[in-house]
């Protein structure tokens, strides 16, 4: 044995050991909570390819705006859950298919084609007396200050397939 090493005693023997095994139980339980924070920032951000078919055909589709319903799959961090959808769907007086959003930019209520009796043929807001055009844009002295988003689409053997709603700046 050279004169620079020393023995290791027991107690220092022990001290190292305990504190190794103590920190691979601390790496242990932190591993858990740091994959769970990590995770979702590692997931494949959802494409805006994503489309669902909202079981409605594309023949079925007329002038008057119709409400379509319809789930996706959303997964948030490790939740999964359903959620619903709502678009009002109809085709312009060119014949592309328009698909609007029914939430109100100015205050998340849902708007209705019914209208009222005194604004027909648009769509209107209960909340604040909201009112839109049909082709979403909205009404000039209402209380929403922008239109409605539309959702992307597109046609697959005859059926209509709805995506992202966006913004009309984003158009």
């Amino acid at each position: 044995m050279s004169k620079d090493k020393q023995p290791v005693s027991r107690r220092q023997f022990l001290n190292y050991t305990l504190t190794g095994a103590g920190g691979f139980m601390a790496a242990g339980l932190l591993i858990s909570p740091l994959r769970m924070a990590i995770d979702p920032v590692l997931q494949k951000e959802e494409s805006q390819g994503d489309f669902t078919n909202v079981q409605l055909a594309e023949e079925d589709l007329t002038n008057e705006p119709q409400r379509v319903d319809w789930e996706v799959e959303q997964i948030d961090g490790w939740y999964e859950s359903k959620v619903s959808k709502t678009a009002w769907v109809y085709k312009d007086d060119n014949g592309e298919i328009v698909a609007l959003s029914p939430i109100c930019k100015h205050l998340g209520c849902v708007v209705s084609w019914e209208g009222s009796d005194d604004y027909p043929n648009q769509f209107y807001c209960p909340c604040h007396d909201g009112r839109y055009y049909k082709d979403g844009e909205n009404v000039p002295g209402t209380p929403p200050t922008a239109g409605l988003d539309i959702y992307e689409h597109k046609v697959e053997n005859g059926m209509l397939y709805l995506g992202k709603a966006q913004l009309r700046e984003e158009l």
